[in-house]
């Protein structure tokens, strides 16, 4: 990456992170006046903070990308990367559109899974139409299958409803979402910087940005809460790169605690429960389980943190659970410098 790009990167980054904390900013005060809010389920007493906030990171980071295509394209006139840009802002307005319906329609009661999994399906489409990804995968002991049309048809649409519904499952502490979004987005950055892949570095750093502008607002205590929005945005997103950018591998191994908590839910589901991930307040702002059993990584957390020092607070957890990702970023970028990822 040359001084010129970096210095376009440098202002997708600027807009988006702009962008998104403006309009959080707009939204909090907005979303109080029209009632729509939700309680923060980890405080004691009537805690509200605005729901849906995660539609302006949506935008921002479209911005932001947007952005940076505009000025490659008009200054420098190169357009190598006009497609895959196009196509990721168009799914960041797609799943916060659709984000931001499963807000409004699950608000208070919340959507079917059945429903949620139908209104994420249409994500897929800017990767499908402008046919984004190479359809020849590698399998163990097989080698290079070329999938074809099965690839855009099939293939790419699981795996961005998978990752879209996977990262949601992980959430409903104040800064978990924002945090755990901008790790994955980093270590996605990290991997593209040392792999010479200056479109995942800067989309990534751009996403990154966007979220960070929103957890000014989301973190402890929090005044937004992110909603569907932006869960469903940013594993869509997260998903888009990994197809685009060959990343596939080390993809799945940075999204293990995400299979560790479904392995979790199923776990709750065989026992009877359809598991909440808050904990339960204390009047000392501790938290404690809610349940016996652990059917989640906060519940992890918060044992794991009482054990070590009597209580839990929601920052710590929050810390925890970011702490363990880290060192999953880190083991994924390991095997992949050691070529054992390919």
């Amino acid at each position: 990456m040359d001084s010129t790009d970096l210095l376009f990167m440098l202002a997708g980054m600027a807009i988006s992170f702009a962008s998104s904390l403006i309009g959080v900013r707009w939204w909090i005060g907005k979303a109080h006046l029209i009632g729509f809010t939700g309680r923060d389920m980890n405080k004691r007493g009537e805690v509200y903070a605005a729901e849906a906030g995660g539609i302006w990171v949506s935008f921002g980071v479209a911005l932001g990308l947007l952005s940076f295509i505009g000025l490659q394209t008009y200054v420098l006139n190169d357009e190598s990367l006009l497609r895959n840009y196009i196509s990721l802002a168009l799914l960041l307005f797609m799943s916060g559109y659709l984000g931001f319906l499963d807000d409004v329609l699950g608000w208070k009661k919340g959507l079917r899974a059945i429903y949620r999994v139908l209104l994420m399906a249409p994500i897929s489409l800017p990767l499908v139409v402008l046919k984004v990804g190479i359809p020849t995968i590698t399998l163990p002991l097989i080698g290079a299958v070329d999938f074809g049309l099965a690839y855009y048809l099939l293939l790419i649409p699981i795996g961005i409803i998978g990752a879209s519904n996977g990262f949601n499952m992980l959430a409903g502490y104040n800064g978990l979402e924002a945090l755990q979004g901008i790790l994955l987005m980093l270590f996605m950055g990290i991997l593209g910087f040392v792999k010479g892949l200056d479109g995942l570095l800067t989309a990534s750093l751009i996403m990154a940005s966007g979220i960070g502008g929103f957890l000014v607002y989301n973190k402890y205590p929090a005044r937004v809460f992110p909603g569907n929005t932006f869960t469903y945005a940013v594993g869509a997103y997260f998903a888009a790169l990994a197809i685009m950018y060959k990343t596939v591998k080390f993809s799945l191994i940075l999204f293990t605690l995400y299979f560790i908590e479904l392995a979790l839910f199923i776990r709750g589901l065989r026992d009877g429960v359809y598991k909440e991930n808050f904990g339960r307040p204390m009047e000392d702002g501790s938290l404690l389980p809610p349940y016996d059993k652990s059917y989640s990584l906060t519940h992890l957390a918060i044992k794991s943190i009482t054990r070590l020092k009597g209580n839990a607070r929601e920052p710590e957890i929050v810390l925890f659970i970011a702490l363990l990702q880290a060192l999953v970023g880190l083991t994924a970028l390991w095997l992949s410098a050691s070529s054992i990822l390919t």
